[in-house]
């Protein structure tokens, strides 16, 4: 029989934040400057989850630098305009750490724009342990990012959930040796993340609830 999840490990973007409208402009607004006509939005879909650098490199790898500062410049700029949070996120996450639950969140982006996501929708403090892309040498779905926030946790595998958007998410928490759980609400939709084979599947946030064993109020 399975241990009950006491802690769960979330992705950040697309998974807690709604930043998909602010991704997609980015890309848009960069790849338009540098190759014009060439990259709709569906062709730009699959450029969420990996980090700038994974994607960039693939294109020309001489111009990955320049391109991810261009990115990350206007991306800054837009953040707060174009970023909402999930519905149900501050919510459900104030009372999951109100029953104990404890959480982290392991990210793809940078530690500074974790941050000012969190910030954003005030909800920093309710995580005791925050790994980006400045913590680790092998990002998400290699297992470190997810091996170092358990070992900062001192949490137990067989305890901990990972919640993601992106098969970097459930590869990942199946590399560390954690259930997974994927979020319908991902902009690449509930069967593309099902051929992952997640061990759950939300379609609100207020499903991990029953996951957890933690009354609504």
């Amino acid at each position: 029989m399975d241990k009950p999840i006491t802690t769960i490990l979330f992705d950040l973007d697309g998974t807690l934040l709604d930043t998909n409208e602010l991704i997609m402009q980015s890309f848009e607004r960069l790849l338009g400057n540098h190759y014009p006509g060439q990259y709709t939005r569906k062709e730009i879909l699959p450029f969420l989850g990996p980090t700038l650098a994974e994607t960039f490199n693939k294109m020309d790898p001489s111009k990955t630098e320049v391109m991810i500062q261009e990115y990350r410049e206007w991306n800054m700029a837009n953040h707060d305009r174009l970023v909402a949070e999930f519905d149900g996120v501050t919510e459900v996450l104030t009372q999951l750490a109100n029953n104990g639950i404890r959480m982290a969140i392991v990210s793809t982006k940078r530690n500074d724009m974790v941050r000012k996501g969190l910030d954003l929708i005030g909800i920093t403090q309710l995580f005791e342990v925050i790994i980006g892309l400045d913590d680790v040498q092998r990002p998400k779905p290699d297992p470190e990012p997810l091996l170092l926030a358990i070992d900062r946790l001192d949490a137990s595998k067989e305890e901990v959930l990972m919640v993601g958007d992106n098969f970097h998410d459930i590869e990942g928490g199946k590399n560390a040796g954690v259930r997974t759980a994927a979020v319908a609400w991902s902009a690449k939709g509930p069967e593309f993340l099902s051929t992952f084979n997640p061990d759950y599947m939300l379609t609100h946030i207020s499903d991990l609830y029953e996951i957890v064993g933690v009354t609504a109020t």
